[in-house]
């Protein structure tokens, strides 16, 4: 082959090493095109659905969730919105935040609440933001009420001999105190912003489920029910499961024949291997993947403490 004939064919290498090059970059730019939009979790919503949102585990502020609920809202495709909840309760403020973020849905669309196995106390609470509320024969719900823990660690301190002295500007500063008793001033104290809160959600269940303030109150001491005896007590609407549900959407004017969306969280994942590309790109940084994937989720393991006030029902002893 004469040199004409070699430079030819070094020419169309280079051709060809660049349009596979381009390919490549052009899949990879796909794929995360792709993962940015699904990974939104509201995959779909060109077409008219029903969408459902899921609310398990701990409740706590979930800035996420809301902003998810607020897309929810704002889109015309999203002709009405299931809200599962299967939650033991959390923080007061998380599930006001979730309730308020579920009313403002309801002023534009119906929302209709799904009580699974366990909606209670702060998860009642989110409940109780729907229109209607369907649960199960034998979920629990109720434990209405709110709930301030503080350890008390004094008796092992003296034990062990170790002490904690302290100097602050007022008594009440840094109340109540794990390293001694509380004072009867500071009990008193903690005690007012406990009945406060607690009216608050007294007037709620009141107000939503349309009950005499005395009535509500009597439910309000802390008891869980069973969906049968909450529907005998007005605090659950109906028992059921998905059909009562797309009953309710269908009596306020949502098709019965629209698919169910689940609106999920962003995942944390990435698609089509992207993972693996990611390990490779962090070990040519110079970085551990195994040692950086054990760490993302420790940046979250301070949530699993709930401080200040709680709205929670948890077995005795746990």
């Amino acid at each position: 082959m004469d040199q004409l004939g070699f430079a030819d064919r070094r020419q169309l290498r280079r051709k060809l090493g660049f349009w596979r090059l381009a390919t490549i970059l052009l899949i990879v730019l796909a794929a995360v095109v792709a993962w940015l939009v699904f990974s939104r979790g509201d995959a779909g919503v060109g077409r008219d659905h029903i969408a459902r949102v899921t609310i398990s585990g701990v409740i706590l502020d979930d800035r996420e969730l809301v902003e998810r609920l607020t897309r929810i809202a704002e889109t015309n495709a999203v002709k009405g919105l299931i809200v599962s909840v299967n939650s033991p309760g959390g923080s007061t403020f998380g599930g006001e935040v979730l309730y308020d973020a579920i009313r403002k849905v309801a002023e534009k669309k119906p929302v209709v609440s799904d009580v699974r196995t366990l909606a209670a106390s702060a998860g009642y609470m989110i409940a109780l933001a729907g229109d209607r509320i369907i649960a199960g024969d034998t979920s629990i719900t109720g434990s209405i009420g709110v709930l301030f823990q503080y350890p008390q660690v004094k008796t092992l301190m003296d034990k062990i001999g170790v002490s904690l002295e302290e100097i602050k500007s007022s008594p009440l500063k840094a109340e109540p105190n794990p390293f001694h008793p509380p004072s009867d001033e500071a009990k008193a104290v903690i005690q007012a912003m406990i009945d406060d809160s607690y009216a608050w959600f007294v007037d709620l269940v009141a107000e939503r489920r349309r009950l005499p303030r005395p009535e509500a109150q009597a439910l309000a001491d802390g008891r869980i029910f069973t969906g049968r005896q909450a529907v005998g007590l007005k605090l659950v609407d109906e028992l059921g499961g998905e059909p009562a549900l797309r009953r309710f959407l269908e009596s306020r004017n949502v098709a019965k024949d629209l698919p169910i969306v689940d609106w999920e969280p962003p995942s944390n994942s990435l698609p089509f291997g992207l993972g693996s590309l990611s390990a490779v790109i962090a070990q040519a940084l110079g970085l551990d993947p195994a040692r950086l994937a054990g760490t993302l989720p420790a940046l979250g393991a301070n949530k699993l403490f709930l401080d200040g006030l709680v709205s929670v029902w948890q077995v005795e002893g746990r």
